[in-house]
């Protein structure tokens, strides 16, 4: 399919180029205060794992606004909300430590990149104030800091993510129903009833 690969890290300066002063300068070890009232105002983030492997995953992660709780200048801890189960990301953890997140502020154009390695956790005196609609998580993820920076907003501007002119109808969205129905070939199922079963689990079964 590909018939062009670059495959050195020479190869791809000499074609992209190096990247400036400011680029290679901003990335810190510790989550400083600019980077703590980033990660106090971001109700939604990017986890990035991988299993010993190197099978990537990428996993959203979302609850209001300083849902992550910051522990120290080198430590933060995720909850883990209730979900279907699968555990990939936990699952990830177990093999590889190493995690990328990528913590986004709706209406803000720049991003907070981290990078470190995880845990599971499930220490109750740090996941009991993680605790939302009275339901405590049963584990965490813990995450120690090793690199921490800004990332530009071009992607943002380029997709116009935060302007409402730009989104598409309800009518026009891709139909989760019946995607679930294609790819699990829930043959008991209509992609109706698989639409009912997810607004019910959005309801009743958020935590």
């Amino acid at each position: 399919m590909f018939k062009n690969v670059i495959q050195t890290r020479e190869a791809l300066q000499d074609l992209m180029g190096k990247p400036s002063s400011l680029a290679v300068n901003k990335v810190i070890d510790c989550l400083d205060e600019h980077c703590k009232t980033f990660i106090a105002k971001s109700p939604f983030l990017v986890l990035a794992t991988s299993n010993k492997a190197g099978n990537a995953d990428a996993s959203p992660r979302g609850d209001q606004p300083g849902f992550v709780s910051v522990l120290d200048q080198k430590h933060l801890l995720i909850p883990e909300r209730r979900g279907n189960k699968r555990l990939d990301s936990l699952y990830n953890l177990l093999e590889n430590p190493q995690v990328g997140i990528l913590f986004l502020i709706p209406g803000s154009r720049e991003t907070l990149r981290i990078n470190g390695k995880a845990s599971i956790v499930t220490d109750q005196e740090l996941l009991y104030p993680l605790k939302a609609s009275n339901s405590i998580p049963l584990v965490g993820i813990g995450v120690k800091v090793e690199e921490c920076f800004l990332h530009c907003g071009k992607a943002i501007i380029r997709s116009n993510l935060w302007e409402p002119s730009s989104w598409l109808a309800l009518d026009d969205m891709p139909k989760a129903g019946e995607i679930l129905a294609a790819h699990a070939k829930a043959a008991e199922k209509t992609k109706e009833e698989i639409e009912v079963s997810l607004e019910e689990s959005y309801i009743k079964r958020l935590y």
